[in-house]
């Protein structure tokens, strides 16, 4: 039998306890208030992500005490989400990266909050170029689509042009195209592959250029929907050849991998941050967008790291000058890179989408 004593000095002990728990937790900040300091941020994932977070994301949260929480998906899957989400009512998210001809569309309006308003505060900005902040959506960066090959010995040729990515026998190996909800630059390639000028490219020719493409179709070892999926295909030897995005190309370089690129064949665009109707961390999330635009050293970082080119020419002078070599000068912008026409692809997206689903599934 325990004797009085002891139960009361347990029962002392354990008043103290208590009183300690209840301590810590009244210093300690409410759960609730954490989990609001945060902005979740739909991207594709990979090096793409991480040259984000290092340069971007962490100085944010350093700076604010807002943490940022990446979902990743592929841009089809953002666009198809966040309209879901926006139609249910049940918005989880708050910013998602979309390419600039997509900011554009009717589609994009109907599910992204309106930035106009926001943007007044960048109007007088000498740095930021006229359309950096827009109704659609920030602009997060420019690069390219472009043809991007397997570096090999000295002396061996180099492709250049997509004609050459049609040179089977001079340029031999596996190829890789995208294919997601955008197929429009596949289309372009095969139709200058095929001779059509660039300045004759739109609108495009879809039947000619789904012929040209079926010449190309053997060899075509990855079809890639995401960022990734080309970075993994060339490290597995899968192609040789590819019309994969210069960001990743660039990372692939830095890592030592022997891949290099053309700008005679690429198609320049860019990436948005749109942000959602209803998203749950309204505030949170334009704070990061204009964490974004008014850095420009955060905005050189990431893009020495992707060869990308930032919104802000202050940003642009900060990249080191070896790196800024590697990226599109403004005579391969006069001269080689084809900038789309956003208008006729996003009036005629449905159409090239149906062309080409019915294509690949041949």
């Amino acid at each position: 039998m325990l004797h009085r004593s002891n139960l009361t000095s347990k029962f002392q002990l354990r008043r103290l306890a208590y009183a300690t728990v209840g301590l810590l937790w009244l210093l300690a900040p409410p759960q609730s208030a954490t989990a609001a300091e945060q902005v979740i941020i739909a991207s594709t994932g990979g090096a793409y992500d991480r040259a984000l977070k290092e340069a971007w994301f962490d100085p944010f949260t350093k700076a604010t005490g807002i943490e940022v929480v990446t979902v990743v998906a592929t841009n089809a899957e953002m666009r198809a989400k966040a309209s879901a989400m926006v139609k249910t009512g049940n918005v989880t998210w708050d910013l998602y990266l979309d390419g600039e001809i997509q900011a554009a569309s009717k589609a994009h309006r109907e599910v992204t909050e309106d930035l106009t308003g926001f943007c007044q505060q960048f109007a007088d900005r000498k740095d930021l170029g006229p359309h950096a902040c827009a109704a659609g959506g920030a602009l997060l960066q420019s690069t390219a689509t472009l043809l991007a090959y397997h570096v090999g010995k000295p002396g061996d040729p180099v492709p250049e042009t997509w004609a050459d990515m049609w040179d089977m026998q001079k340029f031999p190996g596996g190829r890789a195209f995208p294919n997601f909800d955008d197929p429009w630059r596949v289309m372009a390639a095969a139709l200058l592959a095929d001779g059509v000028s660039r300045d004759k490219l739109f609108p495009l020719d879809v039947d000619r250029a789904l012929k040209k493409l079926d010449e190309i179709r053997p060899a075509i070892s990855i079809w890639w929907k995401t960022g990734d999926q080309s970075v993994q295909g060339f490290r597995n030897g899968d192609y040789s050849l590819g019309q994969i995005w210069l960001t990743r190309a660039k990372a692939m370089q830095s890592e030592g991998l022997p891949i290099g690129w053309s700008y005679k064949a690429s198609f320049l665009v860019g990436d948005r941050i749109a942000l959602i109707k209803g998203a749950p961390h309204h505030d949170n999330a334009l704070k990061l967008i204009a964490f974004w635009l008014n850095s420009p050293e955060v905005q050189a970082k990431a893009c020495a790291i992707l060869s990308c080119t930032p919104p802000s020419s202050d940003a642009v002078a900060l990249i080191p000058e070896d790196i800024r070599k590697t990226m599109p000068s403004a005579g391969d912008i006069r001269d080689y890179i084809v900038v789309p026409d956003a208008d006729w692809i996003n009036a005629n997206a449905a159409m090239l989408l149906q062309c080409w689903n019915s294509w690949i599934r041949q």
